[in-house]
């Protein structure tokens, strides 16, 4: 499917995705056709070793920023068409406030790494159950634990606890209202009942009190505020549609919403996952709330993506040419290197490990070094290894869900790699199409906000809204890439070997930490 000139008339949406470097906002059709982009940056503050936090004001002043931006893009008949905003955040991360919106604290970044006491005191496997979210560095609850006894007036103080979407939604409606799809990666819910748990809110040191209405997605939430339907000049009431967190909306953006479709994420962190009308625990990987009514998503996450091939590519520079840092480059140098690099093996864990063992203790690794390898053979290592790692974590969700992945739509920094993204396919082992839009998580809130007003369908059989319809009708795709079964085959016994070096390597990376912990401690 290729984008197709915009529609003429019909219905438009804003849809705002604010993430952990900047708020994007577009304007968009029914056919997923993007009018207009804003962006606007957050400085990531970090105050200390491991931690990463954001002025919670910056949330709504570039949410409100980049909304202005898209609708001044627009004459006033095509602004009569806006009929409703979507929301994405980034997730995980929230912020202490006053009832009338004044922040108490910063806002606590989902890869913070301040919380390692106490996901060691709290997490579990019954948490991950009961929650979803495996303990590890990214769930707010061992952070909120954190302040509960390391800043325990700060919590006190608050009249609320909310993610970065219910404070979008509090400055945009004046009410406190989040997404079950947005509020439930905090790892406060009982997910199988898509509400606050008592259990876990007790551990947070928080109370329900302190926590936004809950709206499942793709609903109404609420209508903006009078000033800011005058201030856009918009000219009549808009609603805001319950949003989703970010990873979720890239899947719906990809229309990754069939058995044995999924979607992958080649950004930063690279992440994975599948619908599912049921909720499926298991120790591999995380459950969220998915944007479609009443679904889960069952998503793998590996925090070394694209970051760990920028950081091999920065920190060994090729000396004959020490100011060329440039992908392409580097992708020809590695692509000269057979499959498997000569026997040189990573272990890609530089930010701990996420799946399938949520080790926050864990190190990086590179074995089989020997005197012909070079700087070319560890950037192909580096990357095989993220691939080898997504391998074994799509096992672990074919294996809980029962049903074969077919085919990944894949988005994010990554895709722009030929060589990673024939990598990617070769060690995964199915075809990998690419999403055009440059916004796959914002045009999924786009979608949710399509859905929320019936632009494509009635709704379904059970009345809720067809979010499904509408992410097939507005997802937009390019290039197939086809994987090369031969090199697929010798990956699968690579990728066995190098299954082997965290079991053997755990032990010793809990010890290094003990030893690094006290003389940091003693520092």
């Amino acid at each position: 499917m290729t984008t197709q000139k915009r529609l003429t008339d019909g219905p438009l949406v804003i849809a705002v995705d604010s993430s952990t470097q900047s708020t994007k906002a577009i304007i968009v059709d029914a056919d997923g056709n993007v009018w207009a982009t804003a962006k606007r940056p957050i400085p990531l503050l970090t105050p200390a070793m491991d931690f990463y936090e954001h002025d919670p004001r910056l949330w709504w002043e570039t949410t409100h920023e980049t909304i202005s931006e898209v609708l001044a893009s627009l004459d006033q008949r095509d602004r009569d068409r806006i009929c409703a905003i979507g929301l994405t955040h980034q997730r995980e991360s929230f912020a202490p406030f006053t009832e009338d919106g004044t922040p108490l604290a910063h806002g606590i970044l989902w890869l913070d790494g301040r919380a390692i006491d106490q996901i060691a005191e709290y997490g579990n496997s019954h948490i991950h159950q009961l929650s979803g979210k495996p303990a590890g560095v990214t769930p707010a609850i061992y952070k909120m634990a954190w302040l509960k006894e390391k800043k325990p007036e700060i919590l006190e103080k608050a009249d609320r606890v909310v993610d970065v979407l219910g404070y979008i939604s509090f400055n945009l409606t004046g009410h406190w209202l989040s997404s079950t799809a947005a509020a439930d990666s905090l790892g406060l819910f009982d997910i199988r009942a898509r509400t606050w748990s008592s259990e876990l809110l007790e551990i947070a040191g928080v109370s329900q009190e302190q926590m936004p209405q809950l709206i499942p997605p793709a609903t109404k939430m609420c209508k903006i505020r009078t000033e800011l339907t005058k201030e856009w000049k918009l000219s009549h009431d808009i609603p805001v549609i319950a949003g989703l967190g970010d990873g979720q909306a890239a899947g719906i953006g990809a229309a990754a919403v069939d058995p044995g479709v999924g979607y992958l994420n080649m950004g930063t962190a690279v992440n994975a996952g599948i619908e599912s009308d049921q909720y499926i625990y298991h120790p591999a990987f995380r459950t969220h709330v998915s944007g479609i009514p009443d679904h889960y998503v069952m998503e793998v996450l590996q925090s070394s993506g694209s970051y760990l091939a920028d950081w091999v590519r920065k920190t060994f520079a090729d000396p004959d040419n020490p100011g060329n840092t440039d992908v392409a480059y580097e992708d020809l140098m590695a692509s000269k290197i057979t499959p498997g690099a000569e026997g040189l093996l990573t272990l890609p864990y530089w930010n701990a490990v996420q799946s399938p063992y949520w080790d926050a203790k864990a190190r990086g690794a590179v074995i089989g070094w020997r005197g012909t390898h070079g700087r070319a053979h560890l950037y192909r290592s580096v990357m095989e290894s993220i691939c080898l790692e997504m391998r074994r974590n799509l096992d672990f969700l074919e294996s809980a869900s029962g049903i074969p992945i077919t085919e990944l739509r894949i988005m994010g920094g990554g895709t722009r790699s030929p060589l990673w993204r024939q990598m990617m396919a070769d060690v995964v082992g199915v075809p990998l199409t690419v999403c055009i839009a440059d916004e796959v998580s914002a045009l999924g809130a786009a979608v949710l906000a399509m859905a929320g007003i019936n632009a494509h369908s009635s709704g379904t059989d059970r009345g809720l809204p067809d979010v499904a319809a509408s992410a097939k009708a507005m997802a937009t795709f390019g290039q197939t890439i086809e994987p090369n079964m031969d090199n697929h085959d010798a990956y699968r016994k690579i990728g066995a070997i190098q299954a082997k070096i965290y079991p053997v390597l755990q032990e010793l990376f809990t010890e290094l930490d003990g030893v690094v912990r006290q003389e940091e401690n003693r520092s």
